[in-house]
């Protein structure tokens, strides 16, 4: 059964294809259009359609629209309570039901040949949940999402049964921790609704010392949900202008709201746990996405092991909804094994964007051991290899390497990408190495999605991979799966004695991350970077 799962109602549009309860190819909208969560630069009342994404999906599987049994929709309109208060804040939720509305029609224009009645909703939460329970490599498990909003929720939690989908608590709106956390980044100076991680990096300079106060505010129930808001920010620390000055009580702001969240998810999951005794769980959701969060839920709740979907906002429902149908369809889904599920390029494609760009280049007999080599020299490496990642952690395929020993890479580093001093860069280390150098986080950790502890005797020695409260969100490699990674990690080693190299995505400010090869060429001759390693070719700076 080939199913297409498609997520079109307001940031990150995505598309994902599922063949026979695989999952085949996913990738985000973004990538084609160079547009950042799909919606920069453009009105709400034109945001962008996975047009591109979707028709990608069909050809890397050689598929017609024709040929899809199904289209899985990550919204269902008819769920949608207008009469709940915080709703449709802004008229956001009306556009949202608008889109869905007429998914239809826009599909049959987007993918000819496509019979509009093979299009099925999804509910939001429902494929957030399928996109983390039947993708995790284990089976059936605990279950819980939390984003900014759904049709008219922002959290469902349950388990999985033989493969279907239990639900155990919502919370509907206008309750939410994460329209929480968007009001606080809209409050600290930051977009409200693409800058939270911001905010978590921003928590690790200040303490917590409003967090008796938000208490009141934001805290768990007895039902399995929550309750929050409304908050009046300004209480604890005055409004910031965007690039306006950050003061000590911004960081402290963040510090306490991002341990309240944590609190209230660590609440909820004791409270699942107690009604599933599931060894066993998988998140979901924008919320998802905060690794300090998910590290303490992994240390403190009594679950046993937690899995997150790398791509755990928005786009990875797209993946979900698919999932979900399949499932309800009674196809038997298989886990995700890897999150490179998008665009690759062939090395002679590689070779022709080379040439129509003259630009002088080589082939090395061994790309990884060039790459180590200019990494040990200190060199900045764009990292352009195999297919694409989907979600928005770059995991060795589209990155920007350094080296995690000089301490003036992290500078140098946001400097190349035009992001904020305080925000932290991370390292990539071979799953087997990882235990002597990261401790308290998982392992293996290989999507990026929580954070460790920076063993004391390695801080000095990887100061550029170090976030000021001593941890690091590592990406650890599994040398069978990456190779390639794993010959060049093998190779910095050999030369510095470091086992770890930085790893951050392979894009400048406010540009989606790198997806093919003109994205590449345009980075690296933009950005100040010493080494383009595209496939098997090396693209070199030149005086």
């Amino acid at each position: 059964m080939r199913i297409l799962g498609i997520n079109a109602v307001f940031h990150d549009p995505a598309a994902a294809l599922v063949v026979d309860g695989e999952i085949v190819a996913a990738a985000e909208e973004e990538r084609f259009s160079r547009r950042k969560h799909g919606k920069e630069a453009v009105p709400f009342s034109a945001w962008e359609q996975p047009r591109h994404s979707a028709n990608w999906c069909l050809r890397h599987a050689g598929l017609a629209a024709s040929d899809l049994d199904a289209v899985a929709y990550s919204y269902d309109p008819t769920l949608v309570d207008e009469t709940l208060p915080g709703t449709d804040q802004g008229g956001w939720e009306k556009l949202r039901t608008l889109y869905a509305r007429r998914a239809p029609a826009f599909l049959k224009t987007a993918l000819p040949g496509l019979d509009p009645g093979k299009v099925r909703f999804v509910r939001h939460h429902v494929a957030h949940a399928a996109s983390a329970a039947l993708a995790a490599p284990f089976g059936d498990c605990a279950v819980l999402t939390s984003d900014g909003r759904g049709e008219s929720e922002s959290y469902v939690s349950g388990e999985y049964r033989e493969g279907k989908f239990v639900e155990l608590a919502n919370q509907p709106l206008p309750h939410s921790l994460g329209l929480t956390y968007e009001d606080v980044t809209q409050h600290l100076g930051f977009k409200r609704s693409s800058d939270e991680y911001k905010v978590m990096a921003l928590a690790s300079y200040g303490t917590p010392r409003f967090l008796p106060r938000l208490r009141e505010h934001i805290h768990a129930g007895a039902d399995g949900g929550f309750r929050t808001g409304p908050i009046d920010w300004s209480q604890f620390a005055p409004e910031r202008a965007p690039e306006g000055e950050m003061l000590p009580e911004h960081a402290d702001l963040a510090a306490s709201v991002q341990r309240a969240v944590e609190d209230v998810l660590l609440d909820l999951a004791r409270w699942l746990y107690e009604r599933t005794g599931r060894r066993d769980l998988a998140m979901a959701g924008g919320t998802a996405l905060n690794c300090v969060a998910n590290t303490r839920l992994h240390a403190e709740s009594p679950f046993e092991r937690v899995w997150v979907q790398p791509a755990a906002g928005d786009a990875g429902t797209a993946l979900g909804a698919a999932l979900q149908l399949a499932a309800d369809l009674g196809e038997s889904t298989r886990p995700m094994l890897a999150a490179d599920l998008g665009r690759d390029w062939p090395e002679e494609e590689i070779r022709e964007w080379l040439d129509t760009a003259r630009v002088a280049y080589e082939r090395p007999r061994d790309i990884a051991e060039t790459a180590a080599e200019t990494l040990a020299e200190d060199g900045i490496v764009a990292w352009f290899q195999g297919r694409a990642e989907f979600g928005p952690r770059a995991l060795g395929h589209r990155s920007l390497l350094a080296h995690p020993g000089r301490a003036q890479n992290l500078e140098r580093l946001n400097d190349v990408k035009g992001r904020e001093q305080f925000r932290p860069v991370a390292p990539m280390v071979l799953a087997e190495r990882a235990a002597e150098l990261f401790t308290r986080g998982p392992v293996p950790s290989p999507y990026m999605l929580f954070v460790h502890d920076v063993e004391p005797s390695w801080r000095d020695r990887i100061p550029a991979v170090t976030h000021v409260d001593g941890t690091a969100r590592i990406q650890t490699v599994d040398g069978d799966a990456e190779p390639l990674l794993a010959r060049m990690l093998r190779g910095f080693e050999r030369r510095t004695g470091l086992p770890t190299v930085v790893n951050t995505s392979l894009n400048t400010s406010g540009r989606p991350m790198v997806d093919d090869p003109r994205d590449a060429l345009e980075c690296f001759g933009s950005a100040p970077i010493d080494l383009l390693a595209i496939g098997p070719f090396a693209v070199r700076r030149t005086a």
